[in-house]
């Protein structure tokens, strides 16, 4: 007859088995995911580039710069700051002076619309905007010369109204920062593309995006985006329940790692796991189903013996080889030099799962935020660092 641990026992099955399936699955449906789209060379529309910045951030000169030597005809360029004192906007002013006012504009507005400082920012950038098709690129963000050319090939297409690109982490130094990394490339963008190819869900990825202002506008505007936690996907939503087509390129950026502090990597997770919960709570609360490392330690603790230890074993063993097997379809030589850490920062996302449902604030960008319904926030106060 099975007694309570057995019992237990059996239920922590669920997820270790699960998650050493799916973790199998993802290396398939990330190969097919990159299997590559026809593009129409001939469709290069003129283009307003925002790039929101705000302080200064690792690598930025070098991110900054790689938006304005791009391989396309017609583009402008928007950087904005919200803040004449910002350390960034000498760096912004000389690039301007470097490729030209034609090229580049540097805008400063104290708009406040809002609680999310990046909408604020792209409020101030948008009304310099002098084309139609409009691309939102966070600062962070390297980018190589045929990235233009690539976003904005699927607006080709009138039934696509947005267009967004996966990402991976790189330039990770201090062991919070590889932690960081594994999250995103090792767990995050395989799930996404997981969902892109088998259909489960839908994605738009903050950090480069592709859209009509007059789709923008059609949509609400900016504007109405100013309160959400995750404008993103907010505008994702908006664009796949109008009837139009979101786009999810098979084309990967890169995105620059920089925390200052093991306490900043922690709030990121938590902040992270909020923002995955209230864009997709249904979704998010199934990932405990493929959660194997965690629940595989819980069990070898449980039992104590020979069948635990080996249950560990295997679900780490699947868990490492394929994360390899996935890293070398994303040429990802970073999460591969940092796969060691894996175990650990799967073992303590448990944590952050379980923090998303609990914590009613977020940090972000030194400012602290209340959470409220449907995924807005509300500023709160300056925090201190």
């Amino acid at each position: 007859m099975l007694n309570l641990t057995n019992i237990l026992q059996l239920a922590i099955l669920l997820p270790i088995l699960a998650g050493s399936i799916f973790s199998v699955l993802t290396v398939a449906t990330v190969k097919r995911f990159f299997k590559g789209i026809a593009r129409n060379d001939r469709f290069t529309p003129p283009v307003s580039v925002l790039k929101p910045v705000r302080g200064l951030e690792k690598n930025l000169q070098e991110n900054l710069r790689t938006i304005a030597t791009q391989d396309y005809p017609d583009y402008q360029i928007i950087y904005s700051v919200q803040d004449p004192r910002d350390p960034a906007y000498p760096i912004l002013k000389e690039i301007q002076k470097e490729f030209g006012e034609e090229r580049i504009s540097v805008v400063i507005s104290s708009v406040e619309a809002g609680a999310n400082g990046k909408v604020n920012n792209l409020l101030g950038a948008i009304q310099e905007a002098r084309h139609d098709i409009i691309i939102i690129s966070d600062s962070d963000t390297h980018l190589r010369p045929d990235y233009i050319r690539t976003i904005v090939n699927p607006l080709a297409t009138p039934e696509v109204g947005c267009v967004c690109t996966p990402f991976k982490v790189t330039k990770a130094d201090s062991w919070y920062e590889k932690m960081e990394l594994l999250t995103m490339n090792a767990d995050f963008m395989p799930s996404v593309m997981f969902a892109e190819v088998t259909g489960a869900s839908n994605s738009c990825l903050g950090p480069s995006i592709a859209i009509r202002r007059s789709t923008l506008d059609r949509l609400g505007g900016l504007e109405t985006l100013a309160d959400y936690l995750v404008e993103d996907y907010e505008i994702g939503r908006r664009v796949w329940t109008s009837g139009q087509k979101m786009v999810l390129l098979p084309y990967m950026i890169d995105v620059v790692v920089d925390l200052a502090s093991w306490k900043n990597w922690w709030s990121h997770q938590v902040y992270w796991d909020q923002n995955t919960f209230l864009a997709r709570q249904g979704a998010f609360i199934s990932t405990i189903l493929i959660r194997a490392i965690p629940f595989a330690l819980i069990f070898a603790l449980l039992r104590w013996d020979m069948v635990g230890l080996a249950t560990l074993v295997v679900a780490i063993t699947i868990r490492m080889v394929t994360a390899l097997m996935v890293a070398q379809t994303l040429q990802d030589k970073e999460t591969i030099k940092n796969l060691y850490l894996l175990p650990f920062r799967d073992a303590v996302g448990l944590i952050f799962w379980g923090l998303a449902f609990t914590q009613r604030t977020v940090i972000w960008r030194g400012v602290e935020f209340r959470l409220t319904s449907h995924g807005k926030m509300v500023k709160r106060r300056l925090i201190q660092n």
